[in-house]
Formats: structure tokens, sequence, C-alpha cells
């Protein structure tokens, strides 16, 4: 025991280890919520850059390599050819609770070797998982898109995350390998109508920032519990109630 406190017909008498124990506790759960209060003002801040740069000018792609971080979450125009032997299936993507595909077809732009990966929309898988026939539009075409990240930190549900021509995740290094092109370091994520047939209704991107404001809720309610804890099981009565 470290010391007792008397007051108003109780005691407190609070034990070494318990005290340190709670000390830590409630300190951890303090640190997590914090923590995860400045990701969530982080994303906030990185939900106004996309808010913000999608309100900006059109940029004109041309053949040169482009700067991935000057040019994210920008809208982005360019003028080439596609290379459909090269398109990707993504695979296990939902739109409207009905299983399908993304498909991304990499466009020569014109004057260049150089490939930019365009995300061309979704399509509904067929219920025999076969792969769907997709048009792809032949000569020059005028392409307006996003410009997105490739795949960083992904989840493979298999060891086979690339069979053929149905990937699960793009992810740039891979790509590259498997096709030999020289491409721009974004995906375009096209967002006009082309009469493909592929769905191109783009979600807002949700960053999470709700997510990570209920996660500090939780630590904060922990540490509350933590420290609630301790009082109740360190405080004793010293007199009897009255009858």
């Amino acid at each position: 025991m470290l010391f007792s406190i008397r007051f108003a017909g109780f005691e407190f008498r609070p034990r070494l280890w318990w005290t340190l124990a709670a000390i830590a506790g409630v300190a951890l759960t303090l640190a997590l919520g914090q923590w995860q209060v400045g990701r969530a003002q982080y994303k906030e801040t990185l939900q106004s850059r996309h808010d913000r740069l999608g309100r900006q000018p059109v940029i004109s792609l041309g053949s040169g390599l482009v700067d991935r971080d000057s040019v994210l979450l920008r809208r982005v125009e360019v003028r080439g050819t596609y290379a459909p032997k090269y398109t990707v299936f993504v695979d296990n993507r939902i739109h409207k609770h009905q299983p399908g595909f993304h498909v991304a077809t990499p466009l020569r732009i014109s004057g260049s070797d150089r490939h930019v990966l365009v995300n061309r929309g979704w399509i509904a898988s067929p219920r025999d998982r076969s792969l769907p026939q997709v048009a792809t539009p032949e000569g020059e075409q005028r392409v307006q898109g996003i410009a997105v990240a490739w795949s960083e930190r992904y989840l493979e549900l298999s060891t086979k995350v690339a069979e053929g021509n149905v990937w699960q995740n793009l992810v740039y290094e891979r790509y590259r390998q498997a096709t030999g092109l020289e491409l721009q370091p974004f995906v375009l994520q096209q967002t006009e109508d082309a009469g493909d047939g592929l769905v191109r209704e783009w979600s807002r991107p949700d960053l999470g920032r709700n997510t990570h404001l209920a996660y500090a809720f939780q630590w904060y309610a922990l540490s509350l519990a933590i420290f609630v804890y301790y009082l109740v099981t360190h405080v004793k009565r010293t007199t009897p109630p009255k009858p």
C-alpha cells in the first residue's frame, strides 16, 4: 500500500503494482486515442486537397514522364491509342452489390513510346466466371479522367495474384515487368462516357476520417474505464451504511 486517504466514510488505499498498471494503461490508451485523432486530421487534410484539386483546370498530358505528386488527384486529359493486348481485368470489384471487374488498358501516348494505364470502368462478372467481352476503341482517342495512385498496400486473397490477364490489384512494378511498357507513375481513372458499356460511377473516396474518430472514442472510453475500475477497486467503505 502506498498511502491511505479517508473521506466521507470511505478510504482510498492504492496498491503499488495496481497503481503502476493503471497509470500505464491510461497513458497507453490516451496516447492511442491521440494518435487516432491525428490520423483523422491528416485524412481530413487529404480530403480537402482532393476536393480542391478536383476543381482545378484539366492537365494536358504530354509524352514526357511526369512527377506523380504534381498530378495526383488532378483531372487529366491525354491523347493516344489503346494497346488492348495488355488489358487486365482487376477482379473482386463490387458495384451496387454485384461482383465484377475493373477493366484497365494501357494507352500509348501520341508521339511517344510511353503509356498511361487507363482504368476504363467496371463491368459485371458473368455467372460462369468467364471474362466479359469488352470492346476497345480503335485509333487515336482523347481520354479524360482523374490521376490516382497505383496500388501500394493491398490484401492478396490468393498466391495467384496475377493469372493471365486477371489480376487482384494494379501494382506498378508488377505490371511494368509483366508488360515491358514504359509507364506514367499513375493510373488514369476514366470519367467520360465512351459508349463501351463500362460503368464509370466512381465514388468520392472515403479516406476513413470518421473511422479514425470512432477508434479514438473507443480508446478514450477504455482509458476512462481503466481509471474508474482502478478507483472502484481501491476505495473501501469505512463506516456501515445507515439502515
